[in-house]
């Protein structure tokens, strides 16, 4: 599924090596979310219900996640690849794994930056390890995606796409 966030999102090769790490990047989430909120709201790992549930779900359906890691690959090819949407590289590496490389960096820096917000922690831990079999995710995607509008800046318009913040 080829997703075009703003107008001139054309760097296929990048969207397909974000997709192919989804899984492993959502699961690398997961994990750190996990470990961030037990020592937010936890540092004596005290042995309650909420710690134990933390402490011994494995996560492997990431698909109420999904949404938030196709806006978030969207929001980095808009940051970093937005003008420019063909790159020559003369060192020799693959355009797939370089791609894949800085993706998954970056990636990773953002989460970090995220799990120091107590809302985006909750968020991810409400779609994942608290998720009652007669839940519905709207409000908890709701607010992830209202996260990456508010810390990138950003407007995310259903037809026009990412946009600037413009200041009024």
């Amino acid at each position: 599924m080829l997703r075009k966030f703003f107008p001139r999102d054309k760097n296929y090769v990048v969207e397909k090596a974000q997709l192919s790490l989804e899984k492993s990047l959502l699961s690398y989430l997961v994990d750190f979310v996990k470990i961030e909120h037990l020592l937010h709201n936890n540092p004596l790992g005290i042995m309650d219900d909420t710690f134990l549930k933390i402490q011994q779900h494995r996560a492997n359906d990431f698909s109420h996640l999904s949404e938030f890691y196709l806006t978030l690959s969207g929001v980095f090819r808009y940051l970093y690849y937005g003008d420019n949407q063909l790159e020559f590289s003369f060192d020799g590496q693959d355009e797939y794994i370089k791609y894949q490389q800085q993706w998954t960096a970056t990636f990773k820096n953002w989460t970090r930056d995220f799990c120091k917000q107590d809302t985006f922690r909750r968020a991810v831990l409400e779609l994942t390890v608290f998720y009652p079999d007669d839940y519905t995710p709207q409000m908890a995607g709701l607010r992830l995606s209202a996260f990456i509008t508010k810390f990138f800046d950003l407007k995310i318009d259903t037809e026009k796409g990412i946009l600037k913040k413009s200041i009024a």
